[in-house]
């Protein structure tokens, strides 16, 4: 009887072993089969039947905790690229100490030199006298509108993904003339004389 026993034991103990070893390999996926029905239409089925077997590459898996990318067995995920070094970061237009003549009703296009070019996550934002006048956008063209008359400090800020200011234009200074509404030949005065 003991003997017995014993000899279901050891089965059991082969069978679970067996099992144990066979649910952490991996699973193999079953033949996909590619079949076209009368009308035309694709239907794909485990089922060999007429189809033609298709060849699948494998699945890319995300673990959610690490991030990391598998796809397949001993796949290494290949580090990120390393951030641009820009070497040029300049306002090119409107030049250092230009005057915007009163024509131009203080309507300016400022123009960046980036170089390299900028890149996808990085941005662009202007200032006007230390106060942000255009949001970060991935551009290297402005235009102000409407500036008033007098001195204006103009720079420009390099902005990353995450907001962070990451390099910052020389300061260019810009005088803009405009036409007083108290001159007399002034087409706005309302008390001009003919």
């Amino acid at each position: 009887m003991e003997l017995a026993l014993m000899q279901t034991g050891i089965v059991v103990s082969v069978i679970s072993s067996f099992l144990m070893v066979w649910a952490a390999s991996p699973v193999m996926a079953a033949p996909i089969y590619r079949h076209v029905d009368a009308q035309g239409n694709v239907i794909y089925s485990d089922e060999p039947g007429a189809g033609n077997r298709v060849n699948l590459k494998p699945i890319t898996v995300v673990d959610p905790a690490g991030g990391e990318i598998r796809s397949g067995p001993h796949r290494s995920v290949a580090p990120e690229a390393a951030a641009v070094e820009y070497e040029r970061f300049v306002i090119t237009r409107p030049g250092d100490q230009q005057t915007l003549p009163t024509g131009q009703a203080g309507n300016v296009q400022v123009k960046l030199a980036i170089e390299p070019a900028l890149q996808r996550g990085d941005r662009v934002q202007l200032r006007v006298d230390g106060k942000v006048s255009q949001s970060p956008m991935h551009t290297s063209v402005f235009v102000l509108s409407q500036l008033p008359r007098g001195e204006h400090q103009l720079q420009a800020d390099l902005v990353d993904a995450q907001g962070q200011v990451k390099l910052s234009t020389p300061p260019v200074t810009l005088y803009v003339q405009r036409a007083s509404v108290n001159l007399p030949a002034n087409p706005n005065n309302s008390n001009r004389r003919e």
